[in-house]
């Protein structure tokens, strides 16, 4: 279908003088009248009177009420916002991308609209500045963008202590209404949960690649892949958190990365509710023995789940500030939060996703410890102070990544493994700290070295096209259409 209202962002009032402007020029033509026998009945130059139809100018209300009376019209014929015909509709579509941002950015000299300008060739016209406007917007979707995104949602986490009082407030509704009373969440009582909901749950082979779950709003059926390296829990919670929360489709990489955020956080507030989980961590902080792997066994949880959540209570119950990070065996940060001043890398924009982090840190050295079963503590002297941190490895199908958790040498007392031997020093972002190589390596191998990089497929595409970023929107509805009940 050709669009007849261009992409393009254009103000308002300009949008109101294009069509004021045609419906006066049409009632003009209705009415027999010429340019110049209207201009002469408001005194007006036929010149002026042109730009009032053209809808280069705005009019005021006298003027409006001038025209009004010697067309013989209403105010309200006038003023109606709907273009008086189907070609009116596609000129003024046709002017106002003409006038718009894009159009001016091509260096293009706009195209005079005559009687000999066709319809078809206005809407193919039409048609190809829309395209260009989408083309345009997609690349406008850039790296840039969603480290912008990723800081300005980090700032507000560090603002709020990581901790969301309304969406823990909705996983203890929804826990009260299964009759939840603690401890940890089978996946009998995740059932029940989608039941409450008015879901039913499908198991199935053939579950689209690019998806973890699939939901059918229509039918009212979630369905999991049979085969899951992830808790088969977390995978039905955050499912059922997307359509407890009610968000539209994201219009941004921003607004997608908040609704991903606050599912995930729901789905962790359901696995390890604020109401259990508080006590135990207090009673913990009293025994100076706080640790991740206690919440872990507690709620039976990954330990990535269990150290996302200790963020979130720990500041807001325990008055700890503290740090996350999950980082790919590579080096390369995947996850960060920190509202305990760790001095994360980060690039020209403040970002720290895809940043390497410094082979000294714990979150590095543990991928170095033989032991992977028992907690991995260590000391950390940084340029701004000494850091404790707590790290274990977990490994899935995109590779290994160490999950830490730290805090500042002044809460340390707080934590079960204060007492490790093992301290290191990171000077970074001091390039000479393990950025550079040795000078003996540096004159052995300079110029004679030419590694070829593992290509990035973010080098290509800066952002996954569609709204379901990643996501191969094509194979989910085909596999909906084939389970369909219908």
């Amino acid at each position: 279908m050709t669009s007849t209202t261009s992409s393009s962002t254009h103000d308002d009032d300009m949008l109101d003088s294009l069509t004021i402007g045609r419906r006066i020029r049409d009632t003009r033509l209705a009415r027999g009248m010429t340019l110049e026998q209207l201009a002469t009945a408001i005194d007006r130059a036929p010149s002026q009177l042109s730009v009032i139809e053209n809808g280069k100018r705005e009019l005021r209300l006298a003027e409006l009420q001038r025209l009004a009376r010697a067309l013989g019209a209403s105010l309200d014929e006038l003023l109606s916002p709907e273009p008086p015909t189907r070609r009116a509709a596609l000129e003024i579509a046709l002017e106002r991308a003409q006038r718009g941002p894009l159009f001016g950015s091509l260096g293009l000299a706009a195209l005079p609209i005559r009687k000999s300008l066709s319809d078809a060739a206005i809407e193919t016209i039409l048609g190809l500045h829309d395209e260009l406007q989408r083309v345009h917007e997609q690349r406008a979707a850039t790296p840039e963008e969603a480290r912008r995104a990723n800081g300005e949602l980090r700032a507000e986490q560090r603002r709020l202590g990581n901790h969301f009082p309304e969406l823990e407030a909705r996983a203890a509704e929804l826990l009260a209404a299964v009759g939840h009373a603690g401890g940890p969440l089978s996946q009998r009582t995740a059932g029940e949960l989608a039941a409450h909901l008015g879901f039913t749950l499908h198991h199935v082979s053939d579950l689209p690649a690019s998806t973890r779950s699939v939901t059918d709003l229509e039918n009212h059926r979630i369905y999991l892949g049979t085969r899951q390296s992830a808790d088969p829990r977390t995978t039905l919670l955050q499912a059922l958190a997307a359509h407890v929360l009610g968000k539209p489709e994201p219009r941004d990489y921003a607004e997608l990365l908040r609704q991903r955020v606050e599912t995930n956080y729901l789905a962790g507030a359901l696995l390890i509710p604020e109401a259990s989980a508080v006590p135990l961590l207090t009673a913990a902080k009293e025994a100076r023995s706080l640790s991740v792997e206690d919440l872990r066994d507690a709620f039976a949880t990954s330990y990535e789940t269990a150290a996302h959540r200790f963020t979130n209570l720990a500041t807001r119950h325990l008055g700890i500030p503290v740090h996350f990070l999950k980082v790919h065996s590579s080096g390369a940060i995947s996850k960060a939060y920190e509202n305990d001043g760790a001095a994360f890398p980060t690039d020209a924009l403040g970002a720290v996703e895809g940043q390497y982090v410094c082979r000294f840190w714990s979150a590095r050295q543990v991928f170095d410890v033989e032991d992977r079963f028992s907690p991995y503590h260590q000391y950390t002297d940084k340029p701004n102070g000494t850091y404790w941190c707590t790290s274990s490895i977990q490994s899935g199908s995109a590779g290994a990544f160490s999950v830490s958790v730290g805090t500042p040498f002044a809460h340390v007392k707080w934590f079960r493994g204060r007492d490790t031997s093992v301290r290191k020093t990171s000077g970074c972002p001091d390039p000479s700290c393990c950025r550079q190589p040795p000078a003996e390596l540096t004159s052995r191998w300079e110029s004679k070295a030419w590694p070829s990089a593992r290509l990035n497929s973010s080098l290509l595409a800066a952002m996954p096209t569609g709204t379901f970023t990643g996501v191969d929107t094509t194979e989910v509805y085909r596999f909906l259409e084939s389970h369909s009940p219908a």
